[in-house]
């Protein structure tokens, strides 16, 4: 299989599954049992993954916390503000082609009371920051806006919007998933107050993450909601998963893949030259390097890639893929349902090759050829 779903999830690197294997048996002791040796180890692993990760954003290793991934940190950091008691204000700015765990988080405390306001994209994925700088009132206390679009690969300009949060008083909240320890990030420059990020998205272990919570200027109160033992800061308690830590700051030491980009490219050129009425969905430079969303006209997306089951490659609708509905991302672009049928998305990763790359091109020319030739049969 040539697999092309690295925004879904990435294969685990030999080196860090290395790193990890230790403390799945010799060195199996709970990182909060400080008082033997083996706690002690374990302890002394999960903070040197704290200052590996934290080094990748320029944060202070106290501001980083532990958890099992960025759909947790997501819930945390929009939850846990809100119910904090050191703020009195209820309004959240968001956009509508976030990821279900913001959204659904926004709907669940609009329930409680919340006024959340979701601002629209063009037709591009990009956010129009005059519309922020609008929705933006005395009663904004959070505003939670992705940095790349796991869709579309799009990328907001994170560092103007801390910028305005900043000039208006208000936190900032990014969801990094998609580009942490991929694109330079730097919470301090930027003006990031909470960055949720998952250790699966650059080939790391499932089940880890973590939430950048910033510890001054300001310091950021954010509301546990998992109690019992008060670990991490009081935000998260439980047993730390320490094989995951420790993979997943390895996994944020790895060199970056300098070589995606160009066959991101190169799948791209193959396939808008290699066939009549393909689309690219979103901005074609503000956007992941190893990210591309096409929409193939008089084709479904589904179908497509049923019939090319050695390309392991996304609908657009990825993370709602299970309800098989549309892309409410392409939708929110303004796009036309043909296109919302017809998108696929393809992410590279590292271990992708150019002769991979032609391949998948190659069977997908043929299969869109054959939907489009069986659909002109049938009419």
């Amino acid at each position: 299989m040539i697999y092309l779903d690295h925004n879904a999830t990435t294969p685990l690197d030999p080196r860090v599954l290395e790193a990890m294997m230790a403390f799945f048996t010799d060195r199996f002791g709970n990182a909060a049992s400080r008082h033997h040796a083996l706690g002690c180890d374990a302890a002394t692993a999960v903070e040197t993954a704290r200052q590996q990760v934290a080094q990748v954003i320029g944060a202070d290793p106290r501001e980083i916390i532990w958890t099992s991934g960025a759909t947790e940190s997501d819930n945390l950091a929009l939850q846990g503000v809100m119910r904090s008691s050191a703020y009195r204000k209820r309004h959240i700015v968001t956009v509508a082609t976030e990821h279900r765990a913001v959204l659904d988080t926004c709907e669940i405390l609009e329930a409680q009371g919340v006024h959340v306001t979701y601002l629209g994209v063009g037709t591009d994925g990009r956010l129009d920051l005059d519309q922020l700088v609008d929705a933006i009132t005395d009663q904004t206390l959070l505003v939670s806006i992705m940095h790349a679009n796991n869709e579309t690969g799009v990328m907001h300009p994170i560092a103007r919007i801390g910028s305005l949060c900043k000039e208006r008083g208000v936190l900032f909240h990014t969801d990094a998933t998609q580009s942490f320890a991929k694109t330079p990030i730097d919470v301090q420059s930027m003006g990031i107050d909470l960055l949720s990020a998952s250790a699966h998205k650059i080939n790391g272990p499932k089940g880890i993450g973590l939430l950048y919570v910033r510890r001054k200027e300001p310091r950021v109160r954010c509301e546990a909601l998992i109690h019992g033992g008060g670990h991490e800061r009081r935000m998260r308690s439980g047993t730390l998963n320490v094989p995951g830590i420790v993979g997943m700051g390895v996994a944020a030491t790895l060199p970056a893949d300098d070589g995606v980009g160009a066959l991101r490219d190169r799948l791209e050129s193959a396939l808008v030259s290699g066939l009549d009425g393909v689309e690219v969905n979103g901005h074609r430079t503000e956007r992941l390097a190893n990210t591309t969303s096409l929409s193939f006209k008089d084709v479904d997306g589904t179908q497509l890639m049923k019939r090319l089951p050695e390309v392991a490659v996304s609908s657009s609708s990825a993370c709602t893929s299970a309800l098989l509905q549309p892309s409410y991302v392409l939708g929110a672009m303004g796009l036309p349902e043909e296109r919302l049928r017809g998108s696929v998305r393809f992410s590279l990763g590292r271990g992708n090759t150019a002769a991979e790359i032609d391949a998948a091109a190659a069977g997908v020319i043929e299969t869109v050829q054959s939907l489009r030739a069986s659909a002109v049969a049938h009419e």
